[in-house]
């Protein structure tokens, strides 16, 4: 807009010019603001000037990466975020997603070489991009590049708590409980109260039979965020442990009402309702969890299992055939399908299914796990040397598997070579990784998370009733003081007493309605949507049974 300055101007063309410059200030000073309106965003370049793309749209590629990503359409994310580190150099969010998508890929090395660009070109101060470095080294075994990698990223910015979190992580597998604490502890004081930090710090206590502690450290954890499913979880499943039933299963309605679409919710509610007893409501949790995340093949995989105890052979085959589609690079499938033709004869079967998940690789604890299972298998059979060499590549994966060297000592006591067996037992604990803790460290640290030091020594004491422990943590969980739970029905709440519908309809969460209401699930069409699910299958419109009904002819 243009504004006349000549002088023979009506009084009321020069009220119209100062209203048109007040907007004009008004426009500058938004434009100063917003990167939309700078007129100066040319780069040169050889053959020409080339217009450099606004900010949003990097907002905007970022987004479409992440749902290629989701959709494993890798190849079309790496292109999009390419082009957004050649744009936009300096920040540093398109190096951590690109580094993620070739880390799924197992291109370590040109993750690696990504990450480092990176901290060149954001001069080493965006911590994100150091500890995602962290965590490709330690994924690769290389603990002490990513001990300076990790040291690095709380250097860049010391309130970045997933290099603390991660860093003590590393220490914990590494037998170090007493720097983990530290690291944990420093998290805690540089950044304040973290749900994933007190989650951590409750699993220790747990580890080490301080479940009164570890209880106080969970509330902490959900006191910071009690959408948090993952701190749900874990103290459910520290409950679940000591038998304290009803405590978990409230702990698992809190975890699913957190995060209502959460796999591992529904998958370890599944497991926990399966173990004590309550089949129909082990699959029905089960099948929730796969109609929400239809593409998970650990959900079918544990369906499976059940089908198999609980049902027949050929439901578990459809299952597991179904679930190795969904993802033929998950070991644990293969792995617990060949267990199961094993235990039905199909030894030929099961040997084929335990190498398909050693051809994905043969570097991982599930390897290891599947060596250890097909050693099992040749030593049933006869193949003592087959066993024995089975048994060492697993142990060469995983020399800390207790359960491999005993198997192994126990198939040379078989033999009759007790000197060889004793040999291997003694070889286990030398070279075993002893954790020590210090019981001292906890009433220093909960000092500090609290100052009311009397409330903390009243919820620490240790001569209480275990009953009323029990009782009280349902009550804190459920916020009940007074009509919470039935004296009758809390505390070591085992098996024989939970495993009915009675026992279950107190609970406080109606799954079919929440379903119905907050996920727009109907519970009488989750075999249909079983069936229907995901790609296309096979056995598609077809009854599971009459599809396998010729593998009877095979055996």
């Amino acid at each position: 807009m243009e504004v006349s300055g000549e002088s023979n101007e009506k009084e009321s063309d020069d009220d119209k010019t100062k209203s048109l410059t007040i907007i004009d200030v008004g426009l500058e000073e938004f434009a100063k603001k917003m990167p939309i309106f700078e007129p100066e965003r040319v780069e040169s370049s050889g053959s020409g000037s080339q217009e450099k793309p606004l900010g949003v749209n990097l907002d905007l590629a970022l987004y479409k990466a992440k749902v290629l990503t989701r959709r494993y359409k890798y190849k079309e994310a790496e292109e999009i975020l390419q082009k957004c580190t050649s744009y936009w150099p300096e920040d540093g969010r398109p190096y951590v997603a690109l580094g993620k998508i070739l880390g799924k890929q197992s291109k370590t090395e040109a993750a690696r070489a990504v990450y480092e660009k990176g901290c060149q070109a954001t001069q080493g101060e965006n911590p994100y991009i150091w500890q995602c470095w962290a965590v490709l080294e330690n994924k690769m075994g290389n603990i002490r590049r990513a001990r300076e990698l990790f040291d690095a990223a709380t250097v860049a910015d010391k309130r970045h708590i997933a290099a603390w979190h991660g860093w003590a992580i590393l220490e914990l597998k590494q037998g170090n409980v007493k720097k983990a604490r530290q690291l944990l502890a420093k998290g805690l004081k540089f950044c304040g109260g973290n749900e994933y930090v007190y989650q951590t710090l409750a699993l220790l206590e747990a580890k080490a039979n301080r479940y009164e502690q570890a209880r106080y450290l969970f509330m902490q954890a959900t006191k910071c965020n009690p959408k948090s499913c993952a701190s749900w979880l874990a103290w459910a499943q520290v409950e679940m442990q000591q038998e304290n039933n009803l405590t978990a299963r409230k702990l698992f309605e809190k975890a699913v009402q957190a995060s209502p679409k959460n796999r591992f919710a529904w998958h370890i509610w599944g497991v926990f309702e399966s173990n004590i007893g309550n089949i129909e409501k082990a699959r029905k949790l089960l099948k929730i969890g796969h109609a929400l995340n239809p593409r998970d093949p650990v959900l079918l995989q544990s369906l499976a299992l059940l089908e198999y105890k609980h049902s027949t052979a050929n439901l578990a085959r459809v299952l597991f055939r179904k679930a190795s589609e969904l993802d033929p690079r998950h070991q644990p499938v293969w792995i617990a399908w060949g267990w199961m033709e094993w235990k039905e004869g199909n030894i030929s079967t099961a040997r084929e299914l335990y190498q398909k998940a050693l051809s994905i690789d043969t570097n991982t604890e599930s390897a290891a796990r599947c060596l250890q299972a097909w050693g099992v298998l040749e030593q049933r059979v006869g193949n003592m040397s087959a066993a024995r060499r089975l048994f060492r590549s697993s142990l060469n994966i995983n020399s800390q598997s207790y359960v491999t060297w005993m198997t192994w000592a126990q198939l040379e006591e078989d033999q009759g070579n007790s000197v060889r067996a004793e040999e291997i037992r003694n070889l286990y604990f030398q070279q075993r990784i002893e954790v020590v803790d210090d019981i001292s460290w906890v009433t220093g640290f909960l000092d500090i998370l609290d100052p009311a030091v009397a409330s903390i020594k009243k919820l620490l004491n240790m001569d209480q009733d275990p009953y009323k422990k029990s009782l009280e943590a349902l009550r804190s969980i459920t916020g009940d003081k007074e009509n919470g739970v039935d004296n009758n029905s809390a505390g070591k709440s085992s098996s024989n007493n939970i495993d009915n519908d009675e026992e279950g309809g107190r609970s406080a969460l109606d799954l079919d309605s929440f379903i119905k209401e907050r996920l727009s699930l109907d519970t009488t069409k989750l075999d249909v949507n079983l069936e229907t699910s995901a790609s296309p299958a096979p056995w598609r419109g077809k009854s599971p049974r009459s599809v396998w009904k010729p593998v009877k002819s095979n055996r």
